[in-house]
Formats: C-alpha cells, sequence, structure tokens
C-alpha cells in the first residue's frame, strides 16, 4: 500500500508539472502576441489623429481687405488716405522714430518716407518683410510718397529682382517705374563740370561721407545719378566704386528709381565692364 501510495503521489506531481508548464508558454506568447497588437491599434489612432485636411495654397500676391492693389494706389489722388501691403527692400535711414523703406510688391513700387516705427522695430524691418502701411499719398519734387504712416508686419517675404530699364531712358514710361529697383546697362561715365568723375554733394561742396554724384550716358544723353549717403553711406562697396569711376568707363548699375526733378536713382551697384 505505501508503495503503491507513494506511485499515485509522483503520478499527481508530475501531472501538475506538465499543467503548469502548458500555462506558462500560454502566458509567454500571449505577451508576445499583445504588443503587436496594441502597436497596430496606436499606429492606427495616431495616423486618424494626425490626418489634416491640406492648407489652401496663400496667395502671396493677394491684398488682405481694405487695402489696395498699386493699380488703386496709382489711381488715387495726392493727399489721399491709402492702405498699401509690400515688402522692404532697402531701409534708408531712422531717426527719432522715424524710417525711410523702399519697399516693392509685384506690380510696383513705394517710398515710405519718415513712417512712424520704433528702433526695436526698425531692426525688425529686414529686406523681403512684409508690411501692411496706412497714410498719405504726397508729391515732392516729383517723386510719390507715403508720409504720416504707421505699418505693422505680417507674414510672407520676397525680394524684388533688378528690373533691367535700360531702354526706359529719355521715355515717358520711365516715371512709371519709380522706386522699383531697377538696372541700367552698359552705361557711360561722364565728367561732371569740373572735369571729376564724381562730386560730393550736387554741387561738388561736400565732403566724404556726403552723397555722391556722378554722370552717365546713354545713345548721347546725360543722366545724372547718386549714391545717397543714408541709404548707402562711405563703407558700402557702392560708394568706394563710384569714388573709383574714370570718365570713359562703361559701367552696369543698380539701384532705386528715385525722382527729383526729374529721374534721379539711387545707385546701390556698380559694376565696371
Amino acid at each position: 500500500m505505501k508503495k503503491l501510495a507513494t506511485l499515485l503521489l509522483a503520478f499527481v506531481l508530475v501531472l501538475t508539472t506538465v499543467v503548469g508548464c502548458g500555462k506558462k508558454d500560454a502566458k509567454d506568447d500571449s505577451n508576445k502576441q499583445d504588443p503587436v497588437q496594441d502597436q497596430t491599434t496606436d499606429t492606427t489612432d495616431d495616423q486618424t489623429d494626425n490626418q489634416t485636411t491640406p492648407d489652401t495654397p496663400v496667395d502671396p500676391d493677394a491684398k488682405s481687405e481694405g487695402v489696395m492693389t498699386y493699380a488703386e494706389y496709382v489711381a488715387a489722388a495726392i493727399d489721399d488716405a491709402v492702405v498699401i501691403e509690400a515688402y522692404v527692400q532697402a531701409k534708408q535711414s531712422w531717426w527719432e522714430d522715424k524710417a525711410t523703406v523702399y519697399a516693392q510688391d509685384k506690380d510696383g513700387a513705394y517710398f515710405l518716407y519718415n513712417m512712424t516705427c520704433s528702433e526695436e522695430d526698425y531692426a525688425k524691418l529686414v529686406p523681403g518683410t512684409k508690411i501692411k502701411v496706412t497714410g498719405y499719398k504726397a508729391e515732392w519734387a516729383g517723386e510719390i510718397e507715403i508720409i504720416d504712416s504707421t505699418f505693422e508686419i505680417e507674414e510672407g517675404s520676397y525680394i524684388a529682382p533688378a528690373l533691367d530699364i535700360t531702354d526706359k531712358l529719355g521715355s515717358d514710361d520711365l516715371i512709371n517705374y519709380q522706386n522699383q529697383f531697377v538696372s541700367f546697362k552698359g552705361m557711360t561715365v561722364e565728367a561732371r563740370d569740373d572735369g571729376a568723375a564724381f562730386n560730393y554733394k550736387w554741387d561738388g561742396s561736400g565732403v566724404d561721407g556726403d552723397d555722391l554724384y556722378f554722370n552717365v550716358s546713354l545713345n548721347g544723353t546725360t543722366y545724372t545719378f547718386t549714391v545717397e549717403s543714408y541709404l548707402c553711406d562711405s563703407t558700402t562697396d557702392v560708394y568706394a566704386a563710384v569714388k573709383a569711376l574714370e570718365v570713359g568707363q562703361t559701367v552696369d548699375l543698380e539701384g532705386f528709381l528715385y525722382w527729383y526733378e526729374g529721374v534721379n536713382p539711387h545707385i546701390t551697384s556698380v559694376t565696371v565692364k
């Protein structure tokens, strides 16, 4: 009996061990399966959560509500209130919370004279910055500008390429490009009244650091161009290049088509050919 009982006890122990291992293997398989199922479920949920409708493309040339197109700005009368959107192309000066800026969009350009602007905001007006400007259209010695204005910075960026208007020189159409960033190709350096290639100030009465005036010609007609010292001071490459000009040289020029009693481009780049 004892031997029989011992055999029965051994049989029960073996059976218990086999059944126990079977349960452990089943649990391990379950643990291996669950992460895959959870990962699949989580990925699907993440994809669902992250699905968004593509944004409608923003037209960089579109004007905000209440903002004039360039054509509407041109059509406005002197002293009219104007609201425009444009992109900073160059900063000319800042003084006592007033900034003078060249700005442009795809259709035309604007000269923003003494725009209300803190020194902190002036630092933000890097080339390409989009701004909305509210002010008044004005005219001074033929130059069309916006005065008494304020501005706010908007999203967007644009740098205008230099538009070659060499063939517009001497034509009535030239003024339609006023304040735009333009280029003139194949111009000939002419002597000033004193025989020099340039003068400090328009009459030669200035000193180094003042505006530079120089003459260039095309097809027998001579034009006076300027390096505006507030825009490009005596430390700039263009200032040095104009000081080094020689009468008779052929040059390509870039700058802003400013107007003062006629065309008076503010030159920012000179290349001697």
